[in-house]
């Protein structure tokens, strides 16, 4: 069966098509558009800037081994890319610890394999989707607003700090607050709204993490009305 784009992505696989050809202005958007998602993402997986390698070889072989040939536009351009670094992640992490003994069958300790059958993944998707819709509408707009210049505008913290009126380095500090902030959130909705609890919210979370498939931040946050509203109230009490 063929792969189906999703309408709002076509623009993200014809870019990255363009890519795949060797067009040079193409990449000239990419490495512009692109190449900070990466580094936002590996960022937010390791806060030591370890995982920054990992983004600086995926950006390579993008280039040097063609990836780009594995992006059907089932999902944005920047999810897919941060899927991609969260995967790698995993995969290292995994590779670190392959000669470690392995408990016996017998034991607590155990390692499963989980199978995580389609229906639980929509399950799953559909349950992120309300919970992050539900937690970035009760965040303050002035949180709002720092997420929607970051992941959905793209803005450098320089320019937020031009719309906020604060330091970058405050800015900084608020989106680590706010980004800690909404996981809690995310957690106790799963949780207490739909019963999430063990292995099956860990589960919820790392299906989510590995492959977020269409369920894109940036697109929650990216609506203009939403992003002046919130930008006119921050503005009002500055």
């Amino acid at each position: 069966m063929a792969d189906e784009v999703a309408p709002k992505f076509a623009k993200d696989l014809a870019l990255a098509r363009a890519c795949a050809a060797g067009q040079s202005a193409a990449w000239e958007q990419f490495v512009s558009e692109y190449r900070p998602v990466l580094y936002r993402a590996a960022d937010a997986i390791d806060q030591s800037g370890a995982a920054r390698e990992i983004a600086d070889a995926i950006y390579g072989e993008l280039f040097s081994k063609n990836l780009f040939k594995y992006f059907h536009g089932r999902s944005s351009l920047a999810t897919w890319l941060r899927a991609l670094v969260a995967q790698r992640y995993v995969d290292r992490y995994r590779a670190s610890r392959r000669l470690e003994p392995l408990p016996e069958d017998d034991e607590p300790a155990a390692i499963r394999a989980r199978q995580e059958p389609p229906a639980e993944r929509a399950r799953f998707l559909t349950i992120m989707q309300a919970v992050l819709t539900a937690a970035i509408a009760a965040l303050e707009p002035r949180d709002r607003l720092l997420l929607r210049c970051y992941y959905a505008q793209g803005m450098t913290l320089a320019q937020i700090s031009r719309v906020t009126h604060e330091h970058e380095a405050t800015v900084s500090r608020q989106l680590a607050r706010t980004r800690k902030h909404l996981r809690a959130d995310l957690e106790r909705r799963l949780i207490n709204e739909h019963h999430l609890t063990g292995a099956e919210l860990r589960d919820c979370i790392s299906s989510v993490v590995d492959d977020s498939g269409t369920l894109d931040l940036g697109v929650l946050l990216s609506e203009r009305k939403n992003f002046e509203s919130d930008r006119s109230k921050v503005e009002g009490v500055s």
